[in-house]
């Protein structure tokens, strides 16, 4: 044996090593197999249909103790209660509530409940006029909608607990990338950002062949495309992400995915606007071929409208229940330090103009002044200032800070059409003329109160996950998304994650 293919061996050992020892700290099995590893999915299935049922036993029972239903023996259990776990678990199975592809992650899994729920409803109603069957309507009226409402909450809490421990690395699945260099890159980065998805990648595999022990963006290139089988032979893999490649065309993904039909491996398609505009990408038949259809983003028609009028009528009803909070805020600045109760500073809105942002005054009067001499000092990202112990902060500011009660003020912007409620961050001219091509999506939509950056770590951002996380919302925005992010933003705030 030569010294040359003795290294070669070596280094492929080398490769092998990384990539299982990625595996295992995955599997944290011992040494088990695949079938052990990937056990959790089906105990994760029969919770889920155990819950179902037994929310719809309690559905029942509610509906059954209702007055006009009559009282609930103690020694015969009511048919309703025996027939509606049945039904309701049968109308969850039929909408394909519990396929592993609707679980976990998206919106899909509370999309079919809703769709189960409703149809089963309407089932109801239309068997029961058509046959004459006693029915008490308080049952129909309550009992359903309530089993709608705890099945959609019971499921939720069940996924919030399953991202919990998949942060903390449990109950991952095994990946492996294929596609180039930039494209792997970047989806790594991604799935690494988004840990709550499960996806741990073990390595990857490049067009061309590598030499053995070559380590890619911190992982390890496992072969080439023509090898990808072989890997997931190897590594026991759970899904095989490809990125789209000149050399997978359509004859060869098609191979691919018939010789992936041999293993336990399913098959993720990436397209190369997912980081952007992934929730309006759709399947569209056309000419008998399933293309990937973009749809428009609305900046402008109903939906806008719709949503000027809800961010106006919310920050006026904000407004007046928090009266009494904010004519004590206001009270506690002018008492405690000298200067102006509100700040005003220049922002730039949406399409490029420039407007007044109010706030409650959290620093000293002359701070505009002071930060050229505290720049060396930058705890932010590479474009925005911001310190932890900012020394040009009061006392009062600091409190109003770690919970962003200097930030109520800006219900007035609201109200008078210069900010949302939610939004991408309001910037300042200086952060502006930074702008990459990318970033200035953001000024095709009002600022916000809250957004995106809010729920997602605030001044710990990095530029880059700034400019990403802004037009992700830009491009994909919509009344249920401000609805799900004004929401954690009241547990961003009582955690006062990245506020400083």
């Amino acid at each position: 044996m030569s010294l040359l293919d003795s290294t070669d061996e070596v280094a492929e050992l080398r490769t092998d090593v990384v990539a299982r020892r990625r595996f295992w700290s995955v599997a944290r099995l011992r040494g088990e197999g695949t079938a052990a590893r990937r056990a959790w999915r089906s105990t994760y299935v029969r919770r889920v249909v155990a819950g179902d049922a037994i929310v719809a036993v309690l559905a029942a029972l509610v509906g059954r103790l209702l007055p006009d239903t009559g009282p609930l023996s103690a020694t015969t259990v009511p048919w309703p209660v025996l027939v509606m776990p049945l039904v309701w678990v049968g109308a969850m199975a039929i909408a394909r509530t519990y396929e592993e592809r609707f679980l976990w992650v998206g919106p899909e899994e509370f999309r079919r409940v809703f769709f189960a729920a409703a149809l089963l409803l309407a089932a109801v109603g239309t068997i029961s006029w058509a046959f004459k069957l006693e029915l008490a309507r308080s049952f129909v009226v309550v009992a359903l909608p309530l089993a709608t409402v705890l099945t959609l909450l019971l499921r939720y809490a069940q996924r919030a607990w399953l991202h919990s421990q998949r942060v903390h690395g449990r109950f991952q699945q095994t990946a492996i990338l294929v596609g180039h260099r930039n494209g792997t890159a970047e989806l790594h980065a991604q799935l690494e950002r988004q840990a709550k998805h499960g996806l741990r990648v073990i390595g990857v595999c490049l067009p061309a062949a590598e030499p053995a022990g070559t380590v890619f963006d911190g992982l390890p290139v496992l072969g080439s495309f023509a090898d990808v089988v072989d890997v997931v032979r190897r590594y026991e893999v759970d899904t095989v992400a490809v990125l789209p490649s000149p050399e997978l065309d359509g004859a060869s993904l098609r191979r691919l995915g018939w010789d992936l039909e041999t293993t336990e491996a399913e098959l993720l398609l990436a397209p190369a606007v997912t980081e952007f505009a992934g929730p309006r990408v759709g399947i569209r038949p056309v000419s008998g071929l399933p293309l990937l259809h973009l749809e428009r983003p609305e900046f402008r028609g109903l939906r806008r409208v719709t949503k000027d009028v809800f961010d106006r009528s919310v920050a006026v009803i904000t407004v007046v229940l928090l009266l009494p909070v904010l004519l004590g805020l206001a009270l506690a600045v002018k008492t405690t330090s000298r200067g102006p109760v509100f700040y005003r500073h220049e922002r730039i809105g949406k399409g490029g103009e420039p407007f007044q942002v109010l706030k409650f005054r959290s620093m000293v009067p002359d701070a505009d002044k002071r930060i050229e001499a505290l720049m060396e000092l930058n705890e932010g990202n590479a474009v925005q200032f911001k310190m932890k112990r900012d020394p040009r902060v009061t006392r009062v500011g600091a409190v109003m800070r770690r919970f962003s009660l200097d930030e109520l003020p800006q219900l007035f912007n609201v109200i008078g059409g210069s900010m949302s409620l939610v939004g991408p961050r309001p910037h300042v001219t200086r952060e502006v003329e930074q702008y990459g091509f990318d970033m200035r999506r953001r000024l095709l939509v009002k600022p916000g109160i809250t957004g995106l950056w809010q729920v997602s770590g605030r001044s710990n951002l990095s530029w880059d996950d700034s400019v990403r996380i802004d037009v992700r919302y830009v491009e994909n925005w919509s009344l249920a998304m401000d609805l799900m992010i004004l929401g954690k933003t009241l547990g961003a705030v009582v955690r006062g994650s990245g506020a400083y």
